[in-house]
């Protein structure tokens, strides 16, 4: 019977991921660690004020890479739009948190 407790324990348990994991990035290898950089010290700056930390992310890369980019920071999103090529890049940071940002 503890076996199952157990068992059921294990079950409901969440996977929390502490580490960026990046979904989706067509950008280069040197502009995504650039990118994911930006985004961890946006993060870990305004904690949930999830439009400060949106503000910071996209004023960082409007000045690393030119105008105009775009951030969508939140936990439930859904979203559809067009980009430059080669700009684009959506990940999860500290658990449930979603950070998508593309360049028009």
């Amino acid at each position: 019977m503890e076996e199952f407790a157990d068992i059921k324990e294990d079950e409901n348990k969440k996977i929390l991921h502490t580490y960026p994991l990046v979904r989706v990035c067509d950008m280069s290898e040197e502009m995504k660690t650039e990118t994911i950089e930006v985004i961890i010290t946006a993060c870990d700056k305004f904690g949930t004020d999830y439009y400060s930390s949106a503000k910071a992310i996209k004023q960082m890369l409007d000045k690393k890479y030119g105008s105009p980019w775009n951030a969508v920071v939140g936990e439930a999103f859904g979203i559809q739009m067009t980009h430059q090529s080669s700009t684009l890049m959506y990940m999860f940071f500290g658990g449930n948190l979603g950070i998508c940002v593309w360049k028009i």
